[in-house]
């Protein structure tokens, strides 16, 4: 049986508007991530879907929840969505780091990841465990899962047999609130669309 997963990423937070590494930092979305989360309540309304999973951080659980209310659905939270711990870069641009730091990480972003930072890789593993046990739980079903930009990043890189490496520049950023719908059935993943807008036009059911 064919399971669709939408992937969104939460809306904005006040360091997301600054492009500051907010990872770990757990900020609240601000006035135009709440318009975002309305965006996304409006688009699975047409979506539909027959279960909603979170990220346990504060600015996924504020974009899922008017989806929730207006649906009627209880979010599933899963610690294994959360994002990556960013370490010493927390709060902070990557111009603002040590140019070697900077550097290091901009040619290798896993291998020299942030210093004191949580492990790409293994931030992949958990995702990649929990994306696959949701999928089996919801075989057959829509489902949509509200996590954060470089964790959904690595999951696409991981299912898709990417290289972790290449995540950020095969990968660019996903605009807060956007879309990557992926599809599983027996165990094998397809992706259908990435950095899509929550507009209904754009990503039909």
């Amino acid at each position: 049986m064919r399971t669709t997963i939408v992937l969104a990423r939460h809306g904005r937070t006040e360091w997301h508007h600054g492009n500051r590494y907010t990872g770990s930092s757990d900020l609240p979305i601000d006035d135009v991530g709440r318009q975002q989360a309305l965006v996304l309540r409006d688009w699975a309304a047409d979506f539909a879907p027959d279960a909603l999973w979170s990220s346990p951080m504060l600015r996924a659980r504020q974009t899922v929840e008017p989806t929730a209310a207006a649906l009627g659905l209880t979010p599933t939270v899963d610690a294994r969505l959360r994002e990556v711990d960013f370490g010493s870069a927390e709060g902070k641009m990557l111009s603002e780091l040590p140019p070697a730091v900077a550097k290091a990480f901009e040619l290798d972003p896993v291998g020299s990841h942030f210093p004191g930072g949580e492990d790409p890789a293994a931030a992949a593993d958990r995702v990649t465990e929990a994306f696959h046990e949701i999928a089996a739980r919801h075989q057959g079903q829509k489902v949509l899962l509200v996590a954060h930009n470089t964790l959904i990043r690595l999951l696409v890189c991981r299912v898709l047999g990417i290289e972790l490496t290449e995540y950020r520049r095969l990968l660019p950023m996903l605009g807060p609130a956007a879309l990557v719908r992926l599809r599983w059935q027996d165990g094998r993943v397809g992706l259908e669309a990435y950095n899509i807008p929550a507009v209904r036009t754009e990503i039909p059911a």
